[in-house]
């Protein structure tokens, strides 16, 4: 049986027909995550009185290695609180590129938080140390601060690359030298863990605070958390007043987080197999060129421009991918594909291949 029809999500309201490799944000809630919303226990999460909150917040907080968690309604608002949290209006942060920070939080950093981005180009989407030393502004009036550096693990553009610990560290290190504080974007640091096989702990250790996504892989419906010390929440929690995110009885929520944090982590090897079975095979087919995944994200190099074109015909056989401009195509596996997902994907890939 599959691991996913025996967690109940059989009993969802999905149709059959459609295998959806869009995203993992699609993944719905588990029936045992409806049953723990509908008996949550509840307060009011502003005034400090939500006892679901407080649990997934400290759970979180270990989870990640920090003294302390903020439960938050999405990954944007993590980041985003974090960058407010760090930098001051005319700072500037460091990061590659593709960062969602960057390209997919509508100009959150300039909008909320006056802070400027200087981007950096690395193929696998973690820029080399000497890049990082090089892109520190002087300390001149004539220039801004530099101030954050921040590191998106896994990074989804670059095919949902993995930062090793190794790598990691060295960038932490060399943050500090520069005198940068660092914040890790892991909405999936969790398949990182799973993909390198060690705690997430490993993957945020020394760093100023880290998000955690778990409405992607992890299977809850809404919220991310943001970590970091104690003094870190603590201001973090007056911005994520500031920014709107305050929830009253949050529990309901946050019931599902706890199932997500608890369980999400043991089935996201399944994931990581789908896309690596998915990768071989449409590599294997003319005109189609998949980057090796290493985690749940399979990019897909279309010859001709034709990413719309693929997309379309996958689409007429009940399957959904996403086109990433005009020669690329993503897929994400994730907890509601079942078996025949990815068998199906590939002949319907086939069959646009051998018509192409």
């Amino acid at each position: 049986m599959d691991h996913h029809a025996a967690d109940g999500q059989d009993a969802r309201p999905v149709a059959a027909t459609i295998a959806d490799f869009r995203s993992d944000t699609l993944t719905q809630p588990s029936a045992a995550m409806r049953a723990a919303m509908a008996s949550a226990v509840v307060g009011d999460d502003v005034f400090g009185e939500d006892p679901t909150v407080d649990e997934l917040e400290r759970e979180g907080a270990a989870a990640l290695g920090q003294e302390a968690a903020l439960f938050v309604p999405s990954g944007t608002m993590a980041n985003q609180v974090a960058i407010h949290v760090h930098c001051r209006p005319g700072d500037e942060l460091i990061c590659e590129e593709r960062s969602h920070v960057y390209m997919f939080e509508g100009g959150s950093a300039a909008r909320l938080s006056g802070t400027q981005v200087r981007t950096l180009r690395a193929e696998d989407g973690f820029p080399a140390p000497e890049a990082v030393r090089s892109a520190v502004r002087a300390n001149d009036v004539h220039q801004a601060r530099s101030r954050l550096l921040v590191l998106e693990n896994t990074h989804n553009l670059a095919g949902g690359r993995v930062l090793a610990p190794e790598r990691f560290e060295s960038l932490v290190a060399t943050a500090r030298v520069c005198g940068l504080c660092v914040h890790v974007d892991g909405a999936r640091l969790a398949n990182a863990a799973a993909a390198l096989r060690v705690p997430m702990t490993r993957l945020a250790r020394g760093v100023d605070s880290v998000t955690l996504c778990l409405s992607k892989g992890l299977g809850a419906p809404v919220g991310s958390l943001v970590a970091g010390s104690r003094a870190f929440v603590g201001e973090a929690r007056r911005v994520r007043k500031a920014f709107g995110g305050g929830m009253r009885q949050a529990g309901v929520l946050a019931a599902a987080g706890l199932l997500a944090l608890r369980e999400g982590p043991a089935l996201l090897a399944t994931d990581h197999a789908r896309a690596a079975a998915l990768a071989e095979a449409l590599a294997a087919l003319s005109g189609l060129h998949p980057i090796p995944p290493e985690t749940n994200i399979v990019m897909v190099d279309v010859d001709g421009a034709r990413a719309r074109a693929l997309v379309d015909a996958l689409a007429r056989a009940g399957i959904r991918a996403l086109a990433i401009g005009e020669s690329r195509v993503r897929f994400v596996t994730h907890r509601d594909l079942d078996d025949t997902a990815v068998p199906r994907c590939i002949v319907a890939a086939s069959s646009f291949a051998r018509a192409s």
